[in-house]
């Protein structure tokens, strides 16, 4: 997409992306990004930067100075990716959202296909959700997250095998009206199905890490911390019916 029609066209889109201390990924991120919405709807892409102690603040800088779609939030100390997610969407220009991870890992080019089923399943699908297949990890990392998402899945009955995939779309005032927490980012599925909405799904193909290593640890990308799940499981059985309510009119005289 062009600088000159990115600016001018109302922002259809918001890309959201957490990061911490991931400055030799952002260049080659950005420009996917840009390539995968192409001609599509008018996107910006926000970073979060969450407390980052490298250079990811000066770069996004220097990448912003060229691209007026680009935009740069910041967290003073780093408060973790949850948190980094919720800053971006509040500040979001799009009611559209697509979330994904800083590390180059996400594919940008699946971004089209959840928009489409995003929107191909309106009103009644809420969020659409990655799937990863072929993941480009260790053994053992792979088996914290299978063995994360069977004890989450086996206790909320979610019904979705993979919610540690950063690739998402969903709509903005919905993900607001979410009850905020830390960890709220693994259990977006279970919470917009609480609100009433279907989940969609799409399969997604991880890439390897070009640089650095993993920022978030252990307990925020793979586990799910118990004390949540129990939360969770408790606000989703807590929730109350919506009433259908209606005004009765006076009998005319």
């Amino acid at each position: 997409m062009s600088e000159t029609l990115a600016s001018a066209a109302p922002t259809a889109v918001s890309i959201v992306v957490p990061v911490r201390n991931e400055a030799g990924n952002i260049a080659s991120l950005v420009d996917d990004i840009a390539a995968a919405l192409g001609e599509g709807p008018s996107f910006e892409i926000i970073y979060v930067n969450d407390g980052s102690t490298d250079c990811t603040e000066s770069k996004l800088s220097e990448l912003m100075a060229s691209r007026p779609w680009l935009r740069q939030i910041k967290h003073q100390t780093s408060c973790g990716q949850s948190a980094a997610v919720s800053s971006g969407v509040r500040h979001a220009r799009a009611g559209i959202i697509v979330t994904l991870d800083g590390d180059g890992q996400n594919n940008p080019a699946f971004i089209p296909a959840l928009l489409a089923a995003l929107a191909a399943g309106a009103p009644h699908i809420g969020l659409v959700a990655g799937q990863r297949v072929g993941r480009q990890a260790t053994g053992f990392k792979k088996f914290q997250s299978r063995l994360a998402n069977g004890v989450r899945s086996l206790v909320l009955r979610d019904g979705t095998r993979d919610t540690g995939c950063g690739l998402k779309a969903f709509r903005r005032d919905l993900f607001l009206a979410l009850p905020s927490f830390d960890g709220l980012h693994r259990f977006l599925p279970a919470l917009v199905r609480r609100e009433g909405y279907d989940i969609g799904y799409v399969d997604v193909v991880d890439r390897p890490r070009r640089f650095g290593t993993s920022n978030y640890g252990m307990w925020d990308r793979l586990w799910i911390g118990i004390l949540d799940l129990i939360g969770v499981w408790w606000l989703i059985r807590r929730r109350h019916r919506v009433p259908h309510v209606l005004e009765v009119k006076r009998n005319a005289d």
